[in-house]
């Protein structure tokens, strides 16, 4: 159980809901997973709230997870572990994060023009014990979300104070963690100190994964005039070793094991660092920022398709200082017999990149340069977002924002050195009906976009080849819609359906594996969402969560079909919980991903994947046990799989097209010890 914490609550407040104009209606309530009453405060049927005690109630194997808890979200990973994870949303196979934004205490995650790919989203720097609760929007119906939201927003909040705690996990190949945290008075306010260390090698063959993580948080806050303030530092350093997707020809020919590796020198490092403020009253919201971000990639995709003597191993760096901060003010008043409410805003961020580089390796040792570049990009936005409740049932919201962007590329080859800039206006409009007390209808419509990379938007001619390449348009149009329902009876079933619509104008990428474009043609999605939640008395609740999607590119391209390659149609998660009051919890977390289209015809298509994780807790006294079984049914699916051709030693020099995996991590324990104190 938390509290949920709003506008009107200052001084409790450790986040607000993602929707400001709806948030100051509500009170502190005491609430226990999803049993949050949203009727009459929420925009639309997919948007929700995810509090702290539901976070600690799931296993997580990896931290990217928490992002799961949103219908229809799935997390996997391809690489090692210190690397960002893939995600999957509403048809899209999100890379790392191209079109669903993340931000945590006000600070954006997702990467613009990255080494690693566009909107590039680690979330590996959260510490999920003291994450306060997750907003999430889904569509472009919000004006306050902007860049990278296409599909959608999660919005991270960070605890004030959380209890004194530490904590010990192993498990097996060597799975360590060790986690402190703990809150103290300190002048008028109060001192939150929180650490993670984190250490892991895998199961794979060929290599230890080694990862080396670390987390630092402090976070002060105080009461200050007629709000809140914070100030907030957060470390992260990682290091490890990288078992990549392999061919499964090479599965197949007994050259390697599921869960070996072609080339065992892969890995990286990653590192930020950031300080952030933030004040919040009832009528004033703001924010400000500085991040300092590293990345060192190396990967391998394709192995000896490109050189054959040195193989194909390539490394990504990225280095960057982020500035940036939002103001917004809020308030409401009424015309005539109709109630207002107004939120007017400006977010600014600037991205210093002072290198991007693209190298050829062998064994991490560079044989060469691809392409390296100085990056400075900078944004503003305003927005308003406006909500008229027409009478007792009828709500109506209109929205407006407009982006500005600008770009300064300063590249290794003058060619593709330049400027770029460009703006975008965007509409969002909606309106919501309360049939009674239960029952809640809304219908949505908005416009969105997201960025491409500065570089691809300045380049003329391809790394190393100088054939010439057309530049890719800086900021690309989304128009989306949505009629949802939504249902709560206030104590024992909550409930959304929600039937949506999203067209891109162009997938236009800048591809950080090759540095270079990869234009691609307008799209079109849709499908349906259903979220259910069922407490069947104070001890036992089920959820279950569907998701089915059609997507498919919109326009004709010669030799080529018409489905989205990575494409998701179908997901379904549920998960049983069972608690005492105080002593015994356990939970059952089952997800099904289903099969995804791997090329443009739909020939080739990923294998579905089943999982089963689950969890017991006995608390006693002043401790918790924790017992952890991920994988329960040790299921021999992928986390991911790719259809490409690659090429390896010995094998006709064009390669030879394979469906390439990384598998799911086999069965594993874990068990937690957590003192309180």
């Amino acid at each position: 159980m938390l509290f949920l914490s709003c506008c009107c609550a200052l001084g409790y407040s450790n986040s607000v809901l993602a929707d400001p104009l709806s948030s100051h209606a509500i009170e502190n309530i005491l609430i226990k997973g999803r049993q949050i009453d949203l009727l009459g405060h929420s925009s639309s049927a997919s948007e929700g709230v995810i509090g702290n005690a539901e976070i600690l109630d799931r296993p997580l194997l990896r931290t990217g997870e928490i992002l799961e808890f949103i219908p229809g979200m799935v997390v996997t990973q391809h690489s090692g572990s210190g690397k960002s994870n893939q995600y999957f949303l509403r048809g899209f196979n999100l890379d790392h994060g191209t079109d669903f934004a993340n931000s945590v205490d006000g600070m954006p995650v997702n990467m613009r023009s990255h080494g690693h790919g566009q909107g590039y989203t680690d979330l590996n720097f959260i510490i999920p014990e003291i994450i306060s609760q997750i907003d999430y929007q889904k569509g472009t119906y919000h004006a306050n979300s902007g860049d990278f939201s296409a599909a959608g927003t999660a919005r991270f909040g960070i605890q004030n104070s959380t209890r004194n705690e530490l904590s010990l996990a192993l498990g097996e190949n060597d799975y360590q963690r060790l986690l402190a945290k703990g809150s103290v008075s300190a002048g008028p306010g109060n001192l939150l100190l929180a650490t993670e260390l984190q250490a892991y090698d895998g199961p794979w063959q060929d290599i230890s994964e080694n990862t080396r993580k670390v987390n630092l948080v402090s976070r002060y806050s105080q009461r200050l005039a007629s709000g809140q303030f914070a100030l907030t530092f957060m470390a992260y350093n990682n290091s490890w070793n990288a078992a990549d997707q392999v061919p499964e020809r090479a599965i197949n020919a007994g050259l390697i094991d599921r869960f070996g590796s072609l080339d065992t020198s892969l890995g990286g490092k990653s590192a930020r660092y950031s300080l952030s403020g933030s004040w919040l009253s009832d009528a004033w919201q703001a924010n400000a920022y500085v991040i300092s971000s590293d990345l060192d990639l190396w990967s391998n995709f394709t192995y000896f398709l490109n050189d054959p003597v040195n193989g194909d191993q390539f490394e990504q760096t990225d280095s960057r200082t982020l500035y940036g901060g939002e103001i917004s003010r809020h308030w409401h008043h009424d015309i005539g017999s109709i109630a207002a409410e107004h939120l007017v805003g400006v977010q600014t961020r600037i991205d210093d990149i002072a290198k991007v580089g693209l190298y050829n390796t062998q064994a991490r040792q560079r044989l060469d340069t691809i392409r390296e570049d100085e990056v400075l990009q900078r944004s503003i936005a305003l927005f308003n977002q406006s909500s008229f409740a027409l009478t007792e049932q009828w709500l109506v919201h209109l929205g407006a924002r407009y982006d500005l962007m600008a770009a300064r590329v300063t590249s290794d080859v003058a060619a593709n050195s330049g400027t770029a800039s460009d703006g975008i206006f965007s509409l969002k409009a909606g309106v919501s009906y309360q049939i009674s007390s239960n029952w809640q209808t809304y219908l949505n419509l908005g416009q969105g976009f997201h960025s491409n990379d500065a570089r691809g938007a300045t380049s003329t001619v391809v790394p190393q080849t100088d054939e010439s390449v057309a530049p890719v348009d800086f900021l690309v149009r989304s128009k989306g819609a949505e009629l949802g329902l939504r249902y709560f009876d206030f104590t024992t079933f909550n409930a959304s359906v929600a039937l949506w619509h999203l067209d891109m104008d162009s997938e236009l990428l800048y591809v950080g594996d090759a540095g270079t474009n990869e234009p691609s043609r307008a799209s079109r999605r849709y499908g349906l969402e259903v979220a259910a939640y069922y407490w069947f008395n104070r001890s036992w609740s089920l959820d279950t969560e569907l998701a089915v999607t059609r997507s498919r590119f919109t326009e004709d391209e010669q030799d080529e079909g018409n489905y989205i390659d990575g494409s998701l149609p179908f997901v379904l998660s549920m998960g049983l919980i069972y608690k005492t009051d105080d002593t015994w919890q356990t939970s059952l977390r089952l997800r099904h991903f289903g099969k995804r289209t791997l090329d443009s015809f739909n020939a080739q298509r990923s294998a579905s994947s089943t999982v089963l994780n689950g969890n017991l807790k006995y608390n006693f006294s002043t401790w918790q046990l924790s017992f952890d079984v991920m994988n329960i049914l040790n299921s021999k699916a992928s986390d991911i799989e790719y259809f490409y051709a690659s090429r390896l030693n010995n094998e006709a020099e064009e390669g030879i097209e394979d469906r390439h995996i990384h598998p799911m991590e086999p069965r594993t324990f874990r068990i937690t010890a957590t003192y309180t104190f």
